[in-house]
């Protein structure tokens, strides 16, 4: 029966593999995107045209942008990804890189290259390649309130500044993200100067300097505000609180009908040139596999034809890049004309990979310059140091012999112990006593395995790697000794693993040391019998940890924000000044622990009014009848008996707190430069921040693990003698 069953299935496959068609690529295309809103709207009106018209079917895909780059760098290399997706052209260094693209070929012919903007047409090509057909133009531009400054665009930077002195008390004439080198791009192309010159960190020199000290005195001279984000610029010129801001096409979805405003290309700055911000392009890119279809092709070549960029303006109020669709007659809104406008003097994005690494060095730099912390000359010249640190390649792979002896040694070892364990008289009775046993937790073992011991063990051996995943190679223990050496550095200057180290030790415990205090005190009072209200107090307090980390984080985050935040409000009321929380050391530490001692101290709470359960009444009363006041009674009964219980979930504590990445990473981010950061985000900087070193991310974390372990074991050690000592 079974062999018949067999013949049966092997010929319906010789059947489906003769059938005409079958065997065949499939017929229709995929295309990905990270649209959303009428964006993809018009993509999808397009892509339904296109099908009846070629009687191709086309899929598209919406997929969220955080993981798209990801899901492409899963999906394409193993043929289950799309044949056409859209993206912006900043990431074709890591597409071409990662094989994820191919040229477009006749998808984009050379003989129709004059029906596209040039600036365009600059952003998607690469060594004489073209690598996309371009879409649409995306860049800054020049929100003015009408009411406050009227229609006329400001000839120059120093115009619009001056309009202060007609405006209302406490408002600014412009605001924008000081703070990041993305806007702060424009005032530096003004000056000559550049973040990336292709091929390292270029924010340096004499024009780089011009640059951040004119922003200095931008911010020191109340022009804009210092440290404002989106949202806040938003904020700002939604309440009239700003008369001009700069932002992109984005904004203007968010400000609707309640803030009357013309958008005009950004000024030129006297005795300098014109702000030119970065420009970014939506382009078609083409697959290996899609560049090899005529249907792709012809399909990434009708997302930018007319019809198809009429569709993009009207339905996707996108600023296409078809120069015979703006040389229509009333092309576009009066917004989308703006933007085209502004994107004529703007800069291509650089593509190249290296770029990534210069946004946190020189957004670092321009927080020492606006907060006075470092003139504009020590704090360029600090971010082109940081830079090259980061980027400086590993040294040469190493034998592996070295290491191979050492694991070779400790996998010998480890046969020994267990050759004289499986030798033990009475091993093999025990084990064939407990043998039904196994069954019930072989699942439990194999999950484990799989979800944590694999992972630790991966990850053991990524940190005798070193370089970007394009460039990873074989280093033995130089990850382990560029860490501990602190990279070359004084032991304890900026990043190094030992101040971050300290910074740690000093963050568990401070944070832990006030849970214990907090719920213990809280935890006591909640105990007592004829507390009214008992019951709801227990509830409201137990509330901070029922909360999920993160929501809890953004929202102390925004109760420190200097301008807006509950905490300077409060100051205010009474009289003080407000306080920039990030700005020092001692005030974002002291932020990132107050958010973590309201997430912390419910758990000690809780396990304190568990533990006091258990004391036996006649204890207390006994000590009572001796004569024992309160404190006596508290500090040599309640206490020793509570410490068997605390100790165990202290050690909980320490483990979650030493690692409590949410807190840190989204309450003060690190600032200011890295000081607060601790040692699970700075290994999370090494892999995602600062060009993908992997390998040195992985090392950080096996040192992570070692501490833990050590510490649990020594703080284990201390709980089993106290509870001996109880005993």
């Amino acid at each position: 029966m079974r062999k018949l069953a067999f013949a049966v299935l092997a010929a319906l496959a010789v059947l489906l593999v003769l059938l005409p068609g079958c065997g065949e690529a499939p017929s229709g295309i995929v295309v990905w995107h990270a649209y959303r809103g009428g964006e993809q709207k018009a993509l999808e009106e397009i892509a339904s045209r296109w099908s009846r018209e070629s009687g191709v079917k086309v899929t598209t895909l919406a997929v969220p942008y955080d993981a798209y780059a990801a899901k492409l760098e899963a999906a394409i290399p193993r043929g289950n990804g799309p044949d056409v997706f859209v993206s912006p052209h900043e990431r074709l260094g890591s597409y071409r890189q990662n094989g994820l693209v191919a040229p477009v070929g006749d998808a984009l012919p050379e003989s129709e290259t004059a029906s596209y903007e040039p600036v365009a047409l600059d952003a998607i090509s690469a060594d004489g390649e073209r690598w996309a057909v371009p879409l649409a133009t995306k860049c800054v531009a020049l929100y003015m309130n009408e009411a406050l400054l009227g229609e006329k665009a400001p000839a120059t930077l120093e115009e619009l500044l001056a309009a202060k002195s007609r405006l209302p008390a406490g408002v600014l004439p412009l605001a924008y993200e000081a703070q990041s080198p993305y806007f702060h791009a424009a005032l530096l192309h003004a000056y000559g100067g550049k973040l990336f010159d292709g091929t390292t960190f270029a924010m340096v020199g004499p024009e780089a300097e011009r640059a951040a000290t004119r922003l200095r005195e931008l911010a020191t001279t109340g022009m804009i505000p210092p440290d404002a984000s989106g949202d806040d610029v938003k904020r700002l010129f939604v309440s009239g609180k700003a008369a001009s801001v700069i932002s992109g096409p984005w904004l203007a979805s968010d400000l609707g009908t309640r803030v009357p405003y013309v958008v005009v290309p950004l000024p030129a700055v006297e005795g300098a040139g014109k702000m030119k911000p970065y420009l970014t392009v939506d382009g078609a890119f083409l697959t290996p596999t899609g560049a090899k279809r005529t249907e792709a092709r012809s399909f990434a070549r009708e997302l930018a034809s007319l019809d198809a960029a009429r569709t993009r303006a009207k339905v996707g109020a996108q600023v296409v890049a078809s120069r015979a669709f703006w040389s229509e007659r009333d092309a576009g809104t009066p917004l989308l004309r703006a933007f085209h406008d502004a994107a004529q003097d703007a800069v291509p994005m650089p593509s190249s990979v290296a770029m990534r690494a210069t946004w946190v060095p020189a957004q670092q730099a321009l927080l020492k310059v606006l907060r006075g912390d470092a003139t504009p000359h020590d704090a360029l010249e600090e971010a082109k140091a940081r830079y090259d640190d980061i980027m400086r390649p590993p040294s040469p792979s190493p034998s592996p012999a070295p290491l191979v002896a050492v694991l070779g040694m400790a996998l010998l070892a480890l046969a020994i112990f267990a050759v004289r364990r499986v030798s033990a008289p009475g091993f093999r009775a025990e084990l064939r006593a407990s043998a039904p046993a196994y069954k019930y937790v072989l699942h439990a073992a194999l999950t484990i395995f799989v979800l944590v011991v694999l992972p630790l063990v991966a990850g053991a051996a990524t940190s005798f790697y070193a370089g970007t995943r394009d460039a990873f190679r074989f280093v033995g223990l130089e990850n382990y000794v560029e860490i501990l050496t602190a990279r070359g550095k004084p032991l304890l200057s900026h990043g190094s693993f030992y101040f971050t180290l300290l910074v740690t030790v000093a963050w568990t415990i401070v944070n832990v040391t006030l849970h214990v205090a907090i719920g213990l005190v809280l935890g006591i009072l909640l105990a007592r019998p004829f507390l009214r209200l008992r019951a709801i107090y227990r509830v409201l307090l137990i509330l901070p940890w029922a909360v999920p980390s993160y929501v809890t984080a953004l929202a102390w985050k925004g109760m420190f924000h200097r301008q807006f935040g509950a905490i300077n409000a409060i100051l205010a009321a009474f009289g003080a000044e407000p306080v920039s929380w990030f700005s020092k050391f001692s005030t974002a530490f002291a932020a990132n622990v107050a958010t973590n001692v309201w997430l912390g101290f419910p758990f000690m709470m809780v396990v304190v009014m568990g533990a006091l359960t258990s004391i036996p009444k006649d204890v207390l009363e006994a000590a009572e009848v001796d004569g024992a006041t309160r404190w006596q009674s508290f500090k040599l009964v309640t206490l020793p008996l509570l410490r068997p219980t605390l100790l165990p979930a202290v050690v909980l504590g320490s483990v979650w707190t030493f690692n409590m990445f949410n807190v840190v990473f989204l309450v003060s981010g690190g600032e200011p430069d890295g000081t607060t950061d601790i040692l699970v985000s700075e290994a999370y900087r090494w892999a995602f921040a600062r060009n993908a070193q992997i390998g040195y991310a992985a090392a950080y974390s096996v040192i992570i693990f070692g501490l833990l372990a050590l510490m649990s074991r020594v703080l284990g050690k201390i709980g089993g003698g106290s509870q001996e000592e109880a005993a």
